[in-house]
């Protein structure tokens, strides 16, 4: 007996191929792909990668200018105090060092750690003892850069602030930027 002849006619599925479940089950696993590529191209052409730097060189060059001007705060015996008043919506702090560096204006810039369009920056103009206050409506919870320069911009303080777990920082010009002190 030959092997064609011993196939019954009812054991036969004569169905179209995609009336069959395999068929599908196995194209589903291409397909996700292709969206999941899909999708991974349109995040990359939405979203702008803001992390990265143009020019490494001149932020190399910039970095080297900002070391001078931590020298100058260390010299001068700098450090700022801040804290963040939440029902009044103020950041509040003080700046100690020497008399003739703390007069004038200050700059504060708040950096935020990933959003760059979340940074802000205020002007203060701290009194006599040092004291400043300024309105800040609201303060995100992040971990923040901060820096305090003056207008002139001869020397910084910079620090790193976990608001809110921190409720204020102590960025003392003495310490390694890293090494600033929040409490």
């Amino acid at each position: 007996m030959n092997k064609q002849q011993s196939v019954q006619p009812g054991n036969v599925d004569n169905k179209p191929w995609y009336a069959h479940r395999w068929p599908w089950l196995l194209m589903l696993g291409p397909f996700v792909v292709v969206l999941a590529g899909l999708y991974t191209s349109w995040l990359a052409i939405r979203s702008q990668d803001a992390l990265v730097v143009d020019d490494y060189y001149k932020q190399g060059k910039a970095i080297n200018q900002d070391l001078r001007r931590d020298r100058v705060a260390s010299s001068l015996h700098m450090q700022a105090r801040i804290g963040y008043d939440a029902a009044a919506g103020t950041l509040n702090g003080t700046v100690t060092g020497t008399p003739a560096a703390r007069s004038g204006g200050l700059k504060i810039r708040l950096v935020h750690s990933t959003q760059p369009e979340k940074d802000i920056s205020l002007s203060v103009r701290p009194d006599q003892d040092g004291r400043f206050s300024a309105r800040l409506d609201m303060l995100e919870i992040a971990r923040w850069q901060v820096l305090v320069e003056n207008e002139s911009r001869e020397w910084r303080l910079l620090g790193t602030w976990k608001w809110p777990q921190e409720k204020q920082i102590i960025i003392s010009a003495d310490l390694a930027p890293s090494n600033a002190q929040g409490r």
